[in-house]
């Protein structure tokens, strides 16, 4: 059985350089799955400053979507796989499952006056967000099942304000979701903050999880 490690934390908090550093002190091979997408010049620019931050010597895959997928095909490989991030994947499954509407309301004077709750309660809710956790808990499952130590850095997204419409309140809550999911199943959790990792999850808190499942 492989060992899942998650990184997580806030923008820029030195998570990737955390991960990263993990991965080279394994003094094994690495294979880096990357989900971003790129879109416009800015995330072009990002792409390409991490690339060049990482060593040259390890694999890459560029994959947005289709992780547990990706995790089996390298099932055989002893190395470590680190993966990042598990927030962009998300971000990507919501714009391939989740079709943004015009508002309804938009034109409404008193768009609480005519607010209904079986309305307005949002299809990803009730449908699409449980279509992406299900793919996060065959990834996480993937993870334990294949050979090479798996690395997933993620973001706590819902540590910042709350955002200011529907879609991304939802985004962030899945994240959060799935982060929970992904930390349960992970033997080692780490969050990030200012660059210094602490501890979240080790092999104590792991063993006591067992006889809580007792």
């Amino acid at each position: 059985m492989s060992k899942l490690i998650l990184v997580t934390g806030g923008a820029r908090s030195g998570k990737s350089t955390f991960a990263e550093a993990l991965a080279l002190s394994s003094g094994r091979k690495v294979t880096y799955i990357a989900t971003a997408q790129i879109w416009d010049e800015e995330m072009a620019y990002r792409v390409q400053k991490h690339r060049q931050s990482r060593p040259a010597e390890w694999d890459l895959i560029e994959e947005p979507l289709n992780i547990r997928e990706v995790l089996f095909s390298l099932k055989e490989n002893v190395g470590v796989v680190l993966l990042d991030c598990v927030t962009l994947w998300l971000s990507n499954l919501i714009l391939k499952y989740h079709s943004i509407e015009p508002d309804p309301y938009a034109k409404s004077t008193n768009q609480i006056e005519h607010y209904s709750t079986e309305q307005t309660q949002p299809f990803y809710e009730q449908q699409i967000e449980q279509k992406i956790l299900a793919l996060v808990r065959e990834a996480a499952a993937a993870a334990l099942e294949i050979n090479p130590t798996v690395i997933l850095v993620t973001n706590e997204v819902g540590s910042g304000i709350v955002p200011d419409n529907p879609l991304a309140r939802a985004y962030r809550d899945l994240a959060g979701r799935s982060n929970q999911i992904l930390a349960q199943a992970a033997a080692e959790v780490y969050l990030v903050v200012a660059g210094y990792p602490l501890e979240v999850k080790g092999p104590g808190q792991l063993i006591l999880d067992r006889l809580q499942e007792r």
